[in-house]
């Protein structure tokens, strides 16, 4: 059974040996060894190499140049400009075949020009410079693409399956759904699973960012990578080894990196024209310079503007940035469709937020019990279980669970919307909402449950209210801290839910939350996202099938991935693999810095150019000069892009990990 991802789609091996994004598709295989060509130490990639030696050749060439040896210093410079133009010139030449002009192009050109003219030294200056440069950004965007690796390394090469009564070990790869892995401490999980027999703890920090171990028992699903921490566990698969968690995750971030954001889309706007327009301004230099002047002065002169006018460091800046960003997010939990929703996140200042699942932990339970003159607490609540056995409504489960005994019934009838009803003992009893079962003397005290945030049920027992049972879904314990952060943060909250006003009030004010919109339906949850989108950018949270809509239209949806329903994850922009609501003020923070170093890498990439370009058109800087300040920059671009990748440390007991 295919485990479709998280945003649709599928992964497909590509040339990186990683999992590549393809919509509509379906996971075929998985790679979970590292690309050699990657992995291995620098000395081995030929990527590295070629442009180090042209660096050495260009070297000996100002040796021997320098010592007198002119012709040595010729053949040393013609070798280190074949092989750094070998790295750029080829891809450029076919772009051009393809009606595409890119930068190489530019490279090239001025390279040619450059022997032409008989420029040598510089050309080889150049082809050296360039092809480093391209090289130390290949090499940033794999470690940026590093967290992905990282995320399939989670995963064991073998796993052991118990069969017949025996056990085996398979190739993780090849396991299937229904097989049964067995899982002794200190172990990962090959593929998500449920547990069928054992009690562990386990350590997922790696995959959702959250710091404290899981208890698990039969039932429990269990997430591929997890570590086994404790007990000796048997989990039944769920999904394939080559289709799970981590490789959703993969495809997710994948298809992010490959997703231009709109700074991206910037970029490319001021680069597409620019190409050309450089290319024109060139020839006019040369055109108009010849003219009135010397013909080698001038064609020397628009070989540097050409040169000096190239966007080099303006089409790497914002890729590099939002690869590394995106990636370390993956790394603690956060899994970001795209750079534009990226770029989005960085510029939230509203957080909307659904209360049952998201602000609670989803698990309603008994927190109270009335009961009328004479009548047991113990059996107000066996009457109450032994009707809500029979039904499927979420309270029930909580009133079943609280029950020390359950008689039998009959006659059991469910009336939607409203309670059951059945006989117990030869006496009618019904359970059902203080709005349809009179509270009789116990209303005073069934409001005052009502006003601490608890959902009431009102027991009747031939026909008179014998007690009320209060079930409350149990606010997460970080919520308050969660509140605390985006307030500080200068972010406003606001919670949308379904309940009734008193109980989200309740919750609300224990979270610390202060705009509280309750009784909504589906369509009025999206009403008020509309609302609020259209004063500040907002953010939706949200689990559940009725958050769908809410979810798709904020500026950011975003899905608690782990417990959320398909629904609400394939509206969302942004899938949370943990409950821990302290990563959303941690993810809206990385966001915002992220879009700061973007801005940085843009102001520096056009203000190298404007420098430039007045400097090399008055002939101040040579060839080798612009080349030399294109390339520093291009350097400062990078590392600064890369900055994106880290993540502040969590203050103490914060699932996120710098």
């Amino acid at each position: 059974m295919h485990r479709p991802g998280l945003f649709g789609g599928g992964l497909l091996r590509d040339g990186s040996g990683l999992m590549s994004a393809v919509p509509g598709s379906q996971v075929t295989e998985v790679d979970l060894e590292d690309d050699d060509d990657h992995d291995g130490p620098w000395w081995r990639d030929r990527e590295v190499m070629v442009p180090v030696f042209s660096g050495v050749a260009f070297a000996a060439g100002l040796i021997c140049e320098w010592s007198g040896a002119e012709t040595a210093a010729l053949v040393v410079f013609w070798i280190g400009l074949l092989l750094g133009a070998s790295t750029f010139t080829p891809g450029a030449i076919r772009k051009l075949f393809q009606g595409k002009l890119g930068i190489g192009l530019l490279m090239t050109i001025s390279a040619i020009g450059a022997v032409i003219l008989g420029y040598v030294e510089e050309a080889a200056a150049l082809a050296f410079l360039y092809s480093i440069a391209e090289a130390l950004e290949d090499k940033a965007m794999d470690r940026a693409r590093g967290g992905l690796r990282a995320l399939l390394k989670l995963v064991p090469e073998t796993a052991t399956v118990l069969a017949d009564g025996s056990s085996k070990e398979v190739a993780a790869k090849d396991l299937t759904v229904g097989q049964v892995m067995l899982v002794r401490p200190g172990e990962r999980i090959a593929t998500d699973g449920v547990v069928r027999t054992g009690r562990s703890s386990l350590d997922t920090s790696a995959i959702t960012g959250e710091s404290i171990p899981v208890e698990v028992e039969p039932g429990d699903a269990v997430p591929a990578g997890a570590i086994n921490a404790a007990g000796v566990l048997e989990v039944e698969a769920t999904a394939a080894g080559t289709d799970n968690s981590l490789t959703t995750i993969v495809e997710l971030v994948e298809q992010a990196q490959s997703e231009k954001g709109e700074r991206a889309r910037l970029a490319d706007r001021i680069a597409r024209p620019l190409v050309p327009g450089v290319l024109i301004l060139a020839v006019l230099v040369a055109l108009i310079g010849s003219l009135v002047g010397d013909p080698g002065l001038w064609i020397t002169r628009a070989l540097v503007v050409l040169v000096a006018a190239s966007p080099c460091a303006l089409a790497i800046s914002v890729p590099i940035t939002v690869v590394a960003a995106i990636g370390s997010a993956s790394r603690f939990g956060v899994i970001i469709k795209s750079g534009a929703i990226f770029e989005r996140l960085g510029r939230i200042r509203h957080v909307a937020v659904d209360k049952t699942g998201t602000l609670t932990r989803n698990e309603p339970a008994v927190t109270g019990v009335l009961t009328a003159d004479g009548v047991a607490e113990q059996d107000v609540l066996a009457w109450a279980a032994s009707l809500e056995q029979h039904s499927a409504h979420p309270l029930a489960a909580a009133i079943t669970a609280a029950a020390p005994g359950v008689p039998a019934a009959q006659e059991v009838s469910e009336l939607a919307g409203h309670g059951i009803q059945g006989t117990i003992d030869g006496a009618q009893v019904t359970v059902g909402s203080p709005r349809w079962v009179e509270p009789g003397a116990l209303a005073d005290a069934v409001a005052d449950l009502e006003s601490q945030g608890m959902t009431v049920v009102i027991v009747h027992r031939a026909g008179a209210p014998v007690g009320a049972i209060g079930v409350r879904d149990e606010l997460r314990p970080e919520a308050p801290e969660f509140v605390r952060t985006l307030t500080g943060q200068g972010t406003g909250v606001t919670m949308l839910t379904g309940d009734n006003q008193r109980t989200a009030q309740a919750l609300a004010d224990q979270a610390g939350i202060t705009d509280v919109r309750a009784q909504l339906r589906p369509e009025d949850k999206a009403a008020a996202i509309t609302e609020l989108t259209a004063l500040r950018s907002t953010v939706m949270i949200g689990d559940g099938i009725n958050d769908a809509p809410a979810l798709a239209g904020a500026d950011i949806g975003i899905a608690m991935g782990a417990t959320g329903s398909d629904a609400a994850i394939e509206s969302a922009d942004v899938a949370f693999t943990g409950h821990d609501l302290r990563l959303i003020p941690r993810a809206l923070d990385h966001a915002r810095r992220g879009r700061r170093i973007i801005n940085q890498n843009i102001v520096l990439s056009l203000l190298i150019i404007v420098v430039l370009l007045p400097l090399a058109l008055a002939g101040v800087l040579g060839l080798a000069a612009v080349v030399l300040v294109h390339e520093i920059a291009e350097v400062i671009v990078i590392l600064n892009g890369l900055r994106a990748s880290r993540t502040q440390r969590a203050e103490a007991g914060q699932p996120l990990r710098g």
